[in-house]
């Protein structure tokens, strides 16, 4: 509800973890000083299933992964991200600052169980499935961050989402020869929907942080 011009109510947002983890604390901490009359309700899932809840109208906005091919949205880029390779500093592979695809192919490999990197990385190591060994399959990338570092196995990830536990010693990020892989965010929301002035400040924020590049969120190209 608006009364005047106070932004207030509620807002019903979606993203996946890393997004949430990651992206997102900073931009709703300057949100909430903002407008400290909004509620919002954060909605936590992988990208198509956000998808079809701002489709079907449960969701206000959403950050998924792109592309998205919908007519009943709205799209802005607003990130690009890369995909790298990580190991845990315990692991022999550490002292690396290179490897190639088939020596990666080799490794007990964690994958996510579903969504978009899971895709991507089926796709990269197609040539080598007759000797790959996946050894686990997760369901959240706090979780592959987490047996990474405990030396379970070894997996792609954001580089974002890595950056504060490779300062803290705890992965190290490999380059994987000829092996270029990113990820792109967009938001999105119902292009035949009248926004609450709640949700269309939250977008208004988002993109202002897009453009400035924090936190971490360079224009995407």
């Amino acid at each position: 509800a608006d009364r005047g011009n106070v932004v207030q109510g509620p807002v019903v947002f979606g993203a996946n973890e890393a997004t949430c983890l990651y992206l997102l604390p900073d931009i709703f901490a300057e949100f909430q000083q903002r407008y400290p009359l909004v509620h919002i309700s954060i909605y936590r899932n992988f990208s198509h299933k956000i998808l079809q809840r701002v489709e079907d109208g449960s969701i206000d906005v959403g950050i998924v992964t792109l592309p998205v091919k919908s007519p009943n949205l709205k799209v802005h880029s607003i990130y690009r991200d890369r995909l790298r390779f990580m190991v845990s500093t315990r692991n022999p592979l550490a002292h690396r600052s290179k490897i190639t695809l088939e020596e990666v192919a080799s490794q007990p490999l964690i994958f996510p169980r579903t969504g978009y990197t899971r895709q991507v990385l089926d796709k990269l190591f197609r040539p080598y499935r007759s000797r790959i060994h996946v050894a686990m399959e997760l369901p959240s990338v706090g979780m592959i961050k987490r047996f990474v570092v405990a030396d379970a196995g070894v997996s792609f990830i954001s580089e974002s989402f890595a950056r504060d536990y490779v300062k803290a010693g705890e992965v190290k990020l490999l380059n994987v020869e000829e092996v270029d892989l990113w990820r792109e965010l967009g938001l999105i929301y119902r292009r035949d929907r009248s926004l609450p002035r709640a949700a269309q400040a939250l977008i208004g924020i988002i993109r202002e942080h897009r453009k400035s590049g924090e936190p971490g969120m360079a224009a995407a190209s």
